[in-house]
């Protein structure tokens, strides 16, 4: 199979109704899509990304209109959230009717819903009659890619169209959210922060997002967004390694290399270092170095989320 890029969302829609799977582009992380209706077709992002059946999808839809049909209650407090930050990076997850299929939600009754803000996406949304599976357009575990030729170079020969909406806005995955009595609680943390999350709620939402073996939401697996190449917590004061690469938050370290060397912001902007990460993470992973090493974040607000991702990518080499 010929993988090619398009921004013609004519080609990407009848891509979708003949049960292909694309790579569609998304405010967060470029994702993975199929008909979410058609169980063959949600199948292949399975098979594709080598992601395990009881790991669950997210269903994005265009608005709560459009996913009424697939939700069975939506809590006052999920409702209140959505008012707030949707569209945009914020998952829901909710009492999924009987129109979801199992495979989406691995056998739970609850689903992840998402209302995407990314313009070209809802363009396409617009123009179909059903939702879209998506998880990020990467193989299970890897980082998810921010750049249409990142998902090229991922998944060249396994899907047909990737739709080039350009990079990515803000870099990490939805933060998702679900009710347990009737107070909202954070599976995974994601590009909302929880900060934001209290200032609407008037309460610190509790953090549930990690499971041992079957995941509520995405993202909650121990090893997951890793590179190739290990990857550990830079350590102040440690001695340059000539094989090794660095990623640092804003600023080189005095007698480190620039050719080694990598900078998530030089302004230091939290936003714009989670924007940068996955996409630095992949071209140093390119560059041949027997490791990396990744100064870590202060754990606050997106860096919270930045920790969260890194964290799960340094467990597999440690």
């Amino acid at each position: 199979m010929k993988t090619q890029l398009t921004q013609d969302l004519g080609i990407a829609k009848e891509a979708l109704e003949k049960g292909h799977v694309i790579g569609v582009p998304t405010e967060t992380v470029y994702g993975l899509a199929s008909n979410a209706l058609n169980i063959a077709a949600v199948a292949k992002i399975f098979e594709i990304k080598g992601r395990p059946s009881n790991n669950p999808l997210i269903l994005h839809c265009l608005d709560r209109e459009n996913a009424a049909p697939f939700i069975m209650e939506f809590h006052d407090e999920l409702a209140l959230l959505s008012s707030k930050f949707c569209p945009g990076p914020l998952t829901l997850l909710v009492p999924k009717s009987e129109r979801v299929p199992e495979i989406i939600t691995a056998g739970s009754d609850r689903v992840a819903i998402r209302f995407p803000a990314h313009p070209m996406l809802r363009a396409l949304l617009e123009t179909l009659p059903f939702p879209l599976a998506a998880p990020s357009a990467n193989q299970y575990g890897g980082v998810s890619p921010t750049l249409a030729p990142q998902v090229l170079e991922q998944l060249m020969g396994k899907i047909p169209w990737i739709l080039d909406g350009g990079p990515c806005e803000y870099g990490l995955e939805s933060t998702i959210v679900g009710v347990e009595n009737n107070k909202i609680v954070v599976y995974r943390l994601g590009s909302i922060t929880l900060d934001e999350l209290s200032v609407v709620l008037g309460y610190i939402p509790e953090l549930k997002n990690n499971a041992a073996s079957n995941p509520q939401a995405p993202g909650m697996v121990k090893y997951h967004y890793a590179p190739h190449t290990p990857l550990h917590y830079f350590q102040q004061n440690e001695a340059l390694k000539l094989d090794s690469g660095y990623i640092f938050l804003h600023k080189i370290p005095e007698g480190f290399p620039p050719q080694q060397c990598m900078v998530l912001s030089i302004s230091g902007m939290p936003q714009e270092i989670a924007r940068n990460l996955y996409r630095v993470l992949i071209e140093m992973d390119s560059k041949g170095f027997k490791a990396l090493y990744i100064e870590k974040p202060a754990p606050e607000g997106l860096g919270l989320t930045l920790i969260d991702r890194l964290n799960r990518a340094t467990a597999k080499f440690s």
